[in-house]
């Protein structure tokens, strides 16, 4: 087993088999919905959610964990880690770093180095798999950090909702916001920028092409190298087969997953989301 573990939150979502290959332990961000509270992916899973989000007047709101339960996971592993690498939710749409670092402040017992993905998801889920496979091969905790870095610093994601209007009532659209007004019925292609915030790239007027520009993003980013794939979706399974298999012949995909947008993010997306990340593990040379 790794002398390093690897913590992250919900939000990422990796599949539980993904979770027990690789012993990645995940703290909950929580939703709350009415007078209900929910931990994110434990209580309340993205179908339930889903199924439940559109016949509901009032939004939900969401929150990171608390310090407490950040220093609980520590405790539970420093028992047989000699360190952790945390890779949490972008710090541009959530206060989760902020948290965890003032945890791992107090926190004297074992070197605890976390990392702010400035991406979620399916980017984040990536970066986790770097991470988790640094660990497994015995590095130190600065080479995991490193792969982790690195992921970190070589990723793209591409997104699209099928309305605006779960991220302008939510406060997570930053410089989308231009494509608001009456044009609620567009179809945006968001990404993050540098500084993990939600900004967009384009827009278009139908899901099909929007779906084929973002594959062509996807492209024209790989610049024929390799690359590691995630596809994301809310409530769409079938919409995210189909884009997979798109991706999968335009691209060297050495890995491809896909994981369904938590419901902590789905409360600013929306139903009927979809997205791709993507890395490759060496620059492109031009």
């Amino acid at each position: 087993m790794s002398k390093v573990a690897i913590l992250t939150d919900s939000t990422a979502n990796l599949p539980v088999s993904w979770l027990e290959k690789y012993n990645i332990r995940v703290i909950p961000l929580k939703i709350h919905w009415g007078a209900k509270t929910f931990l994110d992916g434990v209580d309340l899973s993205p179908t339930e959610f889903y199924q439940a989000l559109p016949s509901r007047k009032q939004l939900p709101t969401t929150s990171q964990p608390s310090m407490q339960d950040f220093l609980q996971s520590f405790e539970n592993l420093a028992n047989h880690a000699e360190g952790i690498v945390v890779p949490l939710i972008s710090s541009g749409i959530s206060g989760t770093v902020d948290v965890a670092r003032a945890a791992a402040s107090e926190f004297p017992h074992l070197p605890i180095e976390i990392v702010d993905t400035r991406i979620t998801s399916n980017g984040q889920a990536l970066i986790l798999l770097a991470a988790a496979r640094a660990a497994e091969q015995g590095k130190s905790l600065q080479a995991v950090r490193s792969a982790t870095e690195m992921a970190v610093q070589r990723m793209r994601v591409f997104f699209t909702v099928d309305t605006l209007e779960y991220l302008h009532r939510g406060g997570r659209i930053n410089g989308a916001a231009r494509f608001l007004g009456t044009a609620l019925d567009i179809k945006p292609i968001l990404t993050f920028n540098a500084s993990g915030k939600i900004e967009a790239l384009e827009r278009m007027r139908t899901r099909k092409k929007v779906l084929q520009r973002m594959i062509t993003l996807a492209e024209e980013t790989a610049d024929g190298q390799p690359v590691h794939v995630a596809i994301a979706h809310a409530c769409d399974p079938q919409t995210a087969e189909q884009f997979g298999d798109l991706v999968q012949k335009s691209l060297n995909c050495v890995d491809m997953i896909t994981v369904e947008f938590s419901p902590v993010i789905g409360v600013h997306l929306g139903p009927g989301a979809i997205g791709i990340a993507l890395y490759a593990d060496e620059v492109p040379s031009h």
